[in-house]
């Protein structure tokens, strides 16, 4: 079974994009998709997405203007409650594209 990664960000680091990450990794397992993620700041957002060891961007806080070379997906619903089923289907839709 394929492990995606997701990098999740929000303005600190740490604890917002903590519990979002939580919730993605919950959300993708009970769905059948194992993930792991990492936390970081939208100032590493950039550099970390260019190694090449990341599927998909989940943010809290708005990111630097750039292409980021993979899909960035606002997760703002994981916290508001509002939109976050749909949030969650459009993560699972993203990482289930990359199987194919």
């Amino acid at each position: 079974m394929r492990i995606f990664k997701v990098l999740s960000i929000c303005g600190s680091g740490t604890v917002t994009s903590t519990m979002v990450s939580d919730k993605v990794k919950e959300e993708m397992e009970a769905r059948g998709l194992k993930v792991t993620t990492t936390t970081a700041k939208p100032t590493e957002a950039l550099n970390l997405a260019k190694s090449g060891n990341y599927d998909l961007i989940v943010h809290t806080s708005p990111l630097p203007a750039s292409d980021y070379g993979i899909p960035t997906l606002s997760s703002i619903s994981c916290l508001t409650g509002v939109g976050e089923e749909e949030f969650f289907d459009k993560v699972e839709k993203i990482l289930k594209e990359l199987i194919k």
